[in-house]
């Protein structure tokens, strides 16, 4: 019974991920459906080889041939008519007739499947992309680039083309056994009584071996991500490593993580693969009965030698595969926990997405107010608490206080980057929840402290801002952005390549490259997240230049490091631990000798002690 309940688990799970993967497949299910059948066609056809044999030995023994089955009797009466020289002769031009009609069919299959298999790769990927970019903040937060990568990218190979690769050993397996059972019957059914029970016993390890697999699989799994996040940091913190000498701690710590993945892989070959010895062993036994009733049938006349060896040959035809099906069965294992981890990413909904009766923000033309805001990245560890403010269109508002304040989750929850825990953020009076994201965002521009830029041109990164963007509209944010004089110098322009992540770039020309793409989208809205404070001097006043340009007749949210470029807000909010302390005009502040105030002192003696030394 116990093992009747595995078996069915078993084939539950089977069903289970197939039918999940259907979906994918349905587009191409006349191809898949034809690659199936010649998969089928290419397993039986071992079987038929077999039988085929059985009757050449029994032609040349001059044994009249018979047939059980009605549909073969046309062709046994054919071959009949042929005598033992003849068939002789025959013989090796049908083999090789029938191998080569195999060879094409086989071939034929590949294609069609591994066409299938791509196809749905593809689909799975595209799918899977379209998700992770659905996917809010806190996930990204909360996830390694490792994770992301091998679940959104490896996990997509594994799921089509292992599925494509089992199904295709499955059915291989299923119609070549089935044609080899057929044999087996027809020889004796006897044989082939003892030969199934055998089979049925080869099969009970693997209920065994799939509890420990998948817990090893997915430590496994979890110490690769950790070696592809490794490499990852690696590309993006080189300089780092170089300057700090961090080769030598930054290699232990990737042997360590390489180490884990070998342990994890040598606990996997431990526990799997005892699974063939184990079925070679039941197979012996199976043989051994075989052979022994078998001889004996033989000595009493009850089966002829040709008989036998068709079952014989069969039977070993059937054990072979099935020995080794240890080792596929890993591999079905990944594939399964593949299209499991693939389901589980498809599965999820963002945290942050359009209500269902969600309209579109057609302007800002009157105010923007945070009401009693509160925001926590984590369970009851509150970020932003109370938080009530609010720009009238047109006001330059700056966020300032000391560092882990909520500055920049703060102007993070207009955009709804993140979901807020109570309170709310309305525009004109409408909370920004009752928005379509896409029109919410299309209002509002943002420059941060760190720009990304995107492998390709200049032209590409600017034209973010505006995909429609004529040329005269790029060249004049060029100008607002105080970049035409460097691309006046460049040899292709506006049209140069800047690498992965800006990386040809200084950080002054991303920072106005950014500002560019802002002028472009042209938003009533304004985000600058600390956009100068990385810069030095010389880069910072003319980033700040084009950082003025950009900020007139829009509503503006500034988070400041440096208090001289805030100086003329129209209203200064101070945080400290994620609570309004003081709010007002510079001079007030001063005037109030309160945090604000203090904070103004320490710069300016900074700044003092800096020029002056």
């Amino acid at each position: 019974m116990l093992n009747q309940l595995k078996f069915l688990a078993l084939k539950n799970l089977f069903v289970k991920n197939y039918t999940r993967m259907w979906p994918f497949f349905r587009p191409y299910r006349w191809m898949a459906l034809l690659g199936v059948a010649l998969t089928m066609v290419v397993g039986a056809s071992d079987g038929a080889m077999v039988g085929f044999l059985g009757l050449f030995i029994n032609k040349i023994t001059d044994k009249p041939l018979t047939a059980k089955l009605e549909l073969v009797r046309p062709m046994i009466d054919w071959l009949n008519s042929f005598d033992s020289k003849q068939f002789a002769m025959a013989i090796p031009y049908m083999i090789v007739s029938f191998v080569f009609v195999i060879g094409c069919i086989t071939y034929a299959s590949n294609c069609i499947n591994s066409w299938v298999g791509n196809r749905v790769t593809m689909d799975i990927k595209k799918r899977l992309y379209q998700k992770l970019l659905s996917m809010n903040a806190m996930y990204f937060d909360t996830n390694s680039s490792g994770n992301v990568l091998f679940r959104f990218n490896t996990d997509a190979e594994a799921a089509s083309s292992g599925l494509i690769d089992n199904l295709k050993m499955f059915l291989t397996r299923l119609s070549t056994s089935l044609a080899l059972i057929a044999a087996m019957i027809a020889v004796s059914w006897k044989l082939s009584s003892i030969a199934l029970v055998v089979l049925v016993f080869v099969f009970l390890p693997l209920g065994i071996a799939r509890k420990h697999m998948k817990r090893i699989m997915s430590k496994s799994i979890a110490s690769i991500t950790g070696v592809i996040t490794a490499y990852n940091e690696t590309f993006a913190g080189n300089k780092t490593i170089a300057a700090y000498n961090l080769q030598e701690p930054q290699t232990r710590k990737f042997n360590t993580l390489v180490d884990g993945v070998f342990k994890f892989a040598v606990k996997m070959v431990r526990n799997t693969n005892w699974l063939s010895p184990c079925m070679h062993f039941i197979s012996a036994i199976g043989i051994a009965l075989v052979v022994g009733f078998g001889g004996n049938m033989i000595v009493h006349d009850v089966i002829s030698v040709g008989a036998f060896f068709t079952f014989g040959t069969a039977m070993i035809m059937l054990y072979t595969p099935l020995k080794g099906i240890g080792n596929n069965f890993v591999s079905l294992q990944y594939s399964f926990m593949a299209i499991e981890r693939l389901h589980e990413i498809l599965d999820l909904k963002p945290q942050i997405e359009d209500a269902n009766d969600a309209i579109k923000l057609q302007g800002v033309h009157n105010i923007i107010e945070f009401h009693g805001v509160c925001f926590e990245y984590r369970p009851n560890a509150p970020i932003l608490k109370n938080i009530t403010l609010s720009a009238k269109v047109g006001e330059m508002v700056a966020l300032v206080g000391n560092s882990g304040g909520g500055k920049t989750t703060v102007v993070n929850l207009l955009p709804r980057f993140y979901e807020i825990k109570s309170g709310s953020i309305r525009i004109d009076g409408t909370d920004i929840r009752k928005f379509t994201l896409h029109s919410l965002r299309q209002q509002i521009g943002v420059v941060f402290q760190d720009n990304f830029l995107f492998s390709g041109t200049i032209r590409e990164n600017v034209m973010l801002g505006n995909p429609n963007a004529d040329e005269e509209a790029v060249y004049r944010a060029l100008k607002h952005a105080h970049l035409s004089e460097f691309i006046a110098n460049l040899e292709k322009g506006i049209d140069t390549e800047i690498g992965e992540r800006g990386i040809l770039l200084s950080g002054g020309q991303k920072q106005r490259i950014a500002i560019a793409r802002a002028f472009l989208k042209n938003a009533p809205i304004l985000i600058l997240d600390e956009a100068t404070s990385a810069l030095d001097n010389k880069s910072e006043a003319v980033v700040q230049a084009a950082i003025n340009d950009l900020m007139k007749g829009r509503t503006v949210f500034v988070i400041a490091h440096r208090l001289s470029t805030v100086q003329n807000a129209d209203k200064i909010i101070v945080l400290n631990q994620g609570e309004i302390v003081e709010e007002g005009k510079h001079q007030i502040l001063l005037e109030k000798k309160g945090v604000y105030a203090s904070l103004h002192q320490a710069q300016f003696k900074s700044q003092t002690t800096t020029h002056n030394p």
